[in-house]
């Protein structure tokens, strides 16, 4: 594939989990990442600061969908209301590509501390952008986080499902249904 070829960061992502898959995350270089999507280092460093945020290249968007999508929840949408609608703009934009990648992204992920500490990064990042959405909704503390804690876990545990290859439920259900087996656990302790 030529240099010119559109779709350089996800040539990107792709190149960097197969080799991360193949050959481990700790042996594997910028410039081998490059090399197999047919691109140059340059290339890499203007999508990516490093080789560990080239597996969180959609972080950003993800949090700007789950923020959207409590804005336009409806007004007498209850904080658990409006988190069910962030999750479903934010998983409804994600492609089968994206669930093929799971399992392999995960076991990466799971195979390196640097990597799980820039995963709970990303959680945190997106329960402040929900939070954040929420509080605009003049939902308080800690109403608004614990909502937006639970809509982090129910994104993270519908996102492992999905990714099952023996899953046929979409993203989005898998999502409601997360959030709602986690209320109702977070429910009975009382």
């Amino acid at each position: 594939m030529g240099r010119w070829e559109p779709n350089a960061r996800e040539r990107l992502v792709r190149a960097a989990l197969e080799l991360f898959t193949e050959q481990g995350y700790d042996n594997t270089t910028v410039a081998q990442i490059a090399e197999r999507a047919g691109l140059t280092k340059t290339t890499f460093f203007r999508h990516f600061p490093d080789k560990r945020e080239v597996l969180f290249a959609g972080q950003d968007t993800h949090a700007r969908l789950l923020a959207d999508g409590i804005e336009t929840a409806p007004g007498t949408a209850t904080p658990l209301q409006a988190i069910a609608a962030a999750l479903d703009a934010a998983t409804a934009t994600f492609t089968a590509e994206q669930r093929d990648f799971g399992p392999r992204l995960q076991a990466v992920i799971a195979g390196n501390s640097e990597l799980q500490e820039r995963d709970a990064f990303k959680r945190a990042r997106l329960a402040a952008a929900m939070t954040d959405a929420l509080h605009k909704r003049d939902v308080p503390d800690p109403t608004a986080s614990l909502a937006a804690d639970l809509g982090v876990r129910a994104f993270s545990d519908a996102f492992a499902r999905w990714s099952d290859p023996a899953s046929e439920q979409t993203f989005t259900e898998l999502a409601r249904q997360a959030l709602h087996e986690l209320h109702a656990a977070a429910t009975a302790l009382d």
